[in-house]
């Protein structure tokens, strides 16, 4: 099979994806009509099935990066990516029976109003910004993922990839900007959970297909596979530097996982629409057995198309991880199958956390500001801060664009920010101490050291002043002389601080924990 054999993206494709769109915009009608204040845009009334909550949540896990690139991961690297599922559904555990019982104790409509209830209203407002930091970069890189592979499979041969990038993103910007202002959380739940059953569904019939066309089928990809070590699983490696290592990788999704499903507004919300606690408690735990699934799929599909590629060789198939599987689907794909795949990624880039960062942003800073206002000031204002962040989420999209792998990039803005909020929440989870002064003060330190840290273990010296423009700030200075030739070289040195970019939420973790719990002493509130 080549490139020639499959058609260009065509009249049936449009219609197949047009269908699937249509079909998620009915949803959100229905399941989004006669919004009267917050509790319903936010909450949707806490009336959602328990079912409906978990596939969202899992098609909200899975997100437009999985559908993408992790294909491409599977396809240049090999399957280790499944190594973090033990962490996350360890975290899902410990998040059901310690974080969500307390959200339902407080009725949060945003999970930061604990924070408020716990310390006081400073660091209400300071994890509510670190969220809208944290959820804007890492929903950033997720959208651009979704429009990169959109625009390289509709764009016509020849077009300006730069501009049928910002085309799609604009229009993906406005789609989901609509969709969420008008129905809010109740539809982006029930979408939710139709975007689920379609990543199930599409990713089936791609690696039935992609099977069908390796010679020798599945006997021949586990041969190829194999011998090329892409069918390795687990990395019992002692090497710190490895960010892929069962040690790191099982560590940084369990303290990834306590982030997200634990103080992130996105997930959180949605195990939130449901009526008890126990009932959100089922959801969160039946996604364990849901969300492994999905990733698998992906990635196997990756070490199919690997093996395809090693019987037939395509000198136009991209390098980079983030554009192996959008040009498969482009070049190779049939009518029909092309159209729900584009329908696929388009339903994992369409919801967006327009709902969760506009609901922090009313509940925990524009609310106390006006406290009397009327619940329909309140909703008004809420869809307006879903325009407002659907912009910002466009230009946080388009500055992704020199990623090379963004399913790491996703995980690495959260490895930097998500200690921070993690360690503060766990102050007040599991100890009595702890003051607002001395959170935000802590929060910001171990953001800032992280960030550093992140810096340190990504270059070597001559490489971490020439990303940092260093040289050119000495030649102003007239220092490089002093320094020496070569001084400010590039070189290929490993990283200054020997550490995988998989540690930092752990350290950040336990930085930020005992750095809250010391300033809270030395930083007492004035109320205390």
């Amino acid at each position: 099979m080549d490139g020639s054999a499959a058609t260009a993206f065509g009249a049936t494709d449009a219609a197949v994806a047009a269908a699937a769109v249509a079909v998620l915009l009915g949803i959100a009608y229905l399941s989004g009509r006669k919004e009267r204040d917050t509790r319903d845009f936010f909450l949707g009334g806490r009336r959602v099935p328990m079912v409906v909550a978990a596939l969202s949540l899992v098609a909200t896990e899975v997100s437009a990066i999985t559908i993408t690139n992790v294909p491409g991961t599977g396809f240049t690297e090999n399957l280790q990516y499944l190594q973090f599922y033990i962490g996350s559904a360890a975290s899902k555990v410990f998040v059901a029976f310690l974080f969500l019982p307390m959200f339902y104790k407080h009725d949060c409509t945003s999970i930061y109003e604990y924070l408020r209830d716990r310390f006081g209203a400073p660091t209400q407002y300071c994890g509510s910004v670190f969220f809208f930091i944290t959820r804007v970069l890492g929903s950033g890189a997720r959208l651009y993922a979704a429009c990169l592979a959109i625009a390289m499979i509709v764009a016509p041969t020849g077009a300006d990839p730069q501009l049928a990038l910002a085309v799609t993103l604009a229009a993906f910007t406005a789609v989901s900007v609509l969709f969420i202002a008008v129905g809010g959380i109740k539809a982006v739940v029930w979408t939710g959970a139709y975007q689920a059953v379609m990543f199930y569904g599409a990713g089936l019939a791609v690696i039935v297909y992609v099977l069908a066309h390796v010679d020798g089928g599945l006997a021949a990809v586990a041969d190829l596979a194999g011998r090329a070590g892409r069918l390795s699983v687990f990395n019992f490696s002692g090497d710190l530097n490895n960010p892929t290592t069962f040690w790191a990788g099982t560590a940084n999704a369990f303290f990834i996982g306590l982030a997200v499903f634990g103080t992130d507004q996105e997930l959180v919300q949605r195990l939130l629409t449901v009526n008890t606690r126990r009932d959100s408690q089922k959801a969160l735990l039946t996604t364990i057995l849901a969300a492994l699934p999905v990733t698998a799929i992906y990635l196997l599909i990756g070490t199919a198309m690997f093996a395809l590629f090693q019987q037939r060789p395509d000198p136009q198939l991209p390098a980079a991880a983030k554009g192996i599987f959008p040009f498969y689907i482009a070049h190779y794909l049939p009518a029909g199958l092309k159209g729900l795949m584009l329908a696929t990624i388009i339903l994992a880039s369409i919801d967006a956390p327009l709902a969760s960062l506009s609901s922090s942003f009313v509940m925990d800073i524009y609310r106390p500001l006006r406290p009397r206002a009327t619940p329909r000031h309140y909703l008004r204002v809420s869809r307006l801060g879903v325009v407002a962040f659907g912009l910002v989420l466009a230009l946080t999209a388009m500055a992704c664009r020199h990623a090379g792998n963004v399913l790491w990039l996703a995980f690495q803005i959260i490895s930097v920010t998500g200690g921070s909020m993690l360690g503060v929440f766990l102050v007040g989870l599991l100890t009595r101490g702890g003051s607002s002064r001395g959170n935000i003060a802590a929060m910001i330190l171990n953001t800032l050291a992280m960030t550093a840290l992140l810096l340190l273990s990504s270059f070597g010296p001559h490489g971490l002043m020439e990303f940092l423009h260093v040289p050119r700030l000495l030649e102003l200075l007239h220092l490089e002389r002093l320094l020496g030739p070569g001084a400010c070289a590039p070189a290929g040195e490993g990283p200054i601080v020997p550490l995988a970019w998989s540690w930092l939420i752990v350290v950040g973790t336990a930085n930020t924990f005992f750095l809250a719990l010391a300033l809270g002493k030395l930083l007492p509130d004035r109320r205390q």
